[in-house]
């Protein structure tokens, strides 16, 4: 657990990191003043001051700001509902002395460090993995600038005790290749013909899901199992899964702009569903179940450290930092309070209309957008929480 924390903090500090630098330097390059460069959300854990900086690190690990002289309190990170900052000096390095286009740019600095990030991360990761990955499909995806080949998969979910299949050694989380040397694409190609074989010995190839080997065992379904667990004893389901891989020289050139853009595209379709369904289904159930917070990443990040294979093992965690790296970007850059997209869309209103908003109006909205924002969080976090003690 310590080292998955370490791992995860890693990551996380990396993507912060990356992002508020992004705000950071594109500030110093039009002369604005940088009063703080925060890691996590006050309160402050510890700070230093080099130069006219305090560099922070804070008790709320889930984020980072930049604190901008002249800058709105609420959007720099401090909420401030009574007052204007009193600013009697430096006003030329102030942040709102700046014109909109100056003031964009250092918005979606962070966001486009982040994207220029994930496409790094994502070439790396190709590169090792011979410009190839496999993506689980919920639904039919069609991805763009690579060649895709969908196949199915059958994977044992759960080994009974006692069973024909524990004696023989098969346990969960391993994917069924043959049985009797017939390639196995369903799961109820595979139930037909285990039934079809009661009280007789058949052969099935199998592989762990994060390894390539394949493993060959002699089971022997029973003939009068126990209810509710069938010849083998084993639950199964089926997994339709995308083949990519980046042939071309084009492909590959492009790769790892394409491949953060097929996956964003490929989760945000995987979203709409889970939306639609919880509208359908008259719950938040199936939306909650596919959002996750630290805590749900972290959970994660300690399964991908399980891997053994230590090859698979660094794609697993380079893919993992890759999709949060292009996931920051994309929903910080949307219209929403308190987030970049949030300042950037009264930017515009102001260089399209000529006219600043109301500073008082926009520092409540963006506060109103990080208590909700920081409710929702504490919502996830206890669900993630949940997870790890309900089976």
């Amino acid at each position: 657990m310590i080292v998955t924390i370490i791992v995860f903090l890693l990551i996380l500090s990396v993507l912060v990191i990356v992002h508020e630098a992004g705000h950071f330097f594109v500030a110093k390059k039009f002369g604005i003043k940088v009063e703080e460069f925060g890691f996590g959300f006050p309160p402050r854990m510890f700070s230093f001051k080099s130069g006219e900086t305090v560099y922070s690190l804070n008790w709320l690990p889930i984020g980072g700001f930049v604190k901008l002289y002249g800058e709105d309190d609420a959007g720099g990170g401090k909420i401030d509902l009574t007052k204007k900052k009193a600013l009697s000096k430096d006003l030329d390095r102030a942040f709102f002395a700046k014109t909109a286009w100056q003031r964009a740019a250092v918005i979606v600095a962070g966001v486009v460090m982040n994207a220029l990030l994930a496409i790094i991360i994502f070439y790396t990761f190709l590169g090792i993995s011979g410009f190839k990955d496999s993506i689980p499909l919920i639904s039919d995806f069609k991805f763009i600038g690579v060649n895709q080949t969908n196949i199915q998969e059958v994977v044992l979910s759960e080994i009974a005790p006692g069973s024909p299949a524990e004696k023989q050694g098969l346990r969960a989380s391993t994917e069924v290749i043959s049985v009797n040397g017939v390639a196995v694409k369903t799961a109820e190609q595979f139930v037909g013909i285990v039934n079809a074989n009661k009280g007789h010995p058949i052969e099935i190839a199998w592989t762990n899901l994060d390894s390539s080997v394949i493993h060959k065992t002699a089971v022997t379904p029973r003939l009068k199992p126990p209810k509710n667990q069938g010849a083998l004893g084993v639950g199964l389901y089926a997994v339709s899964t995308a083949q990519l891989n980046y042939k071309t020289p084009v492909e590959r050139i492009f790769s790892g702009i394409t491949h953060p853009i097929n996956l964003m595209a490929y989760n945000l379709s995987v979203v709409g569903q889970l939306i639609k369904l919880s509208f359908e289904k008259h719950t938040t159930a199936p939306l909650s179940a596919g959002v996750s917070g630290p805590v749900g990443i972290a959970s994660v990040t300690g399964s991908i450290l399980e891997i053994k294979d230590l090859k698979e093992k660094i794609l697993g965690l380079l893919n993992l930092a890759g999709i949060l790296s292009i996931s920051l970007a994309f929903f910080n850059i949307l219209p929403v309070p308190a987030l970049d997209g949030g300042r950037l869309f009264f930017i515009l209103i102001e260089a399209v209309t000529g006219k600043k908003v109301n500073q008082r109006f926009e520092s409540v909205v963006h506060t109103i957008g990080m208590i909700v924002l920081l409710a929702l969080m504490a919502l996830i976090t206890f669900k993630d929480v949940g997870k790890l003690f309900v089976k």
